[in-house]
């Protein structure tokens, strides 16, 4: 376990979920922290319990993300208070599940706000900082459903698709710069995520549904060792291999529509 003493990670949507395992996982390794998500009293009680197990400084900043000008303003308070951020977690983002035709777009638009915009706002924010310093790590989560067109997730994996091949381009112009840019791809995971997008869990939801500190594990691993990408689970590596190596686009587009269902 590499040892992140002396750095600072900030973990978006970090009030729950994936989001709280990579929290976990980060001070673990002695990473002191900024969480960031809407729902300050999570924050806070997860900050106690951090910097109490671990011995860890814990910052808590309740921002709603999907305003460019909390995200910004966000990035000015740090800087101010001289908190460098070394490791940023792009965690934050939720689904909708729906025939494209019945999902109201108010709540489309602010998914592609946070999942799409947010992001990649923040990587500018915190990488050019990152490069003039000579060192940084950065973690993208997109979803395995980035690999496939997927039929009820139409727009949600669409804009994974946008956060895989980002991150994957960014990795590659940052060769040289000490800073490296990995992109974590889970497939389903035991969070508030179904739940948010309001779809009950399938059969194959419930059989491949992994915990998420093994997928936090997973991402934060990939990160420290400065890999492009990864899929964590030997199932969802499979499928995401198949969808781009084996099956047409219609062919993977009607699987993933059965296993919706």
């Amino acid at each position: 376990m590499q040892d992140l003493s002396n750095k600072t990670a900030l973990v978006t949507g970090a009030s729950s979920g994936l989001g709280e395992a990579f929290a976990r996982d980060l001070a673990a390794r002695g990473a002191n922290l900024v969480l960031v998500a809407r729902r300050k009293d999570r924050l806070e009680t997860l900050a106690a319990a951090l910097a109490a197990e671990r011995g860890v400084t814990v910052r808590v900043e309740a921002v709603d993300l999907a305003s460019e000008a909390a995200r910004q303003s966000l990035a000015d308070r740090l800087a101010a208070d001289g908190v460098n951020v070394d490791l940023l977690v792009n965690n934050a983002g939720f689904g909708v599940w729906g025939n494209f035709v019945d999902v109201a777009w108010e709540r489309e638009r602010d998914m592609l706000e946070l999942d799409v915009v947010a992001l990649v706002h923040l990587t500018k924010l915190f990488v050019r900082p990152m490069v003039a310093r000579g060192w940084g790590r950065v973690l993208q989560v997109a979803s395995v459903g980035a690999y496939q067109p997927s039929p009820t997730y139409a727009a949600y994996s669409a804009a994974k698709s946008f956060v895989l091949f980002f991150g994957e381009a960014l990795q590659y112009e940052l060769r040289g710069t000490g800073v490296t840019c990995t992109v974590v791809s889970p497939g389903v995971t035991a969070t508030e995520f179904l739940q948010v997008a309001q779809q009950t869990p399938t059969a194959y939801q419930r059989r491949a549904m992994m915990q998420a500190p093994e997928v936090a594990a997973a991402g934060v691993g990939a990160m420290l060792r400065g890999r492009a990408s990864i899929v964590p689970g030997v199932m969802n590596a499979v499928a995401a291999w198949m969808a781009l190596r084996l099956l047409p686009r219609q062919t993977a587009a009607g699987i993933t529509a059965r296993l919706m269902h």
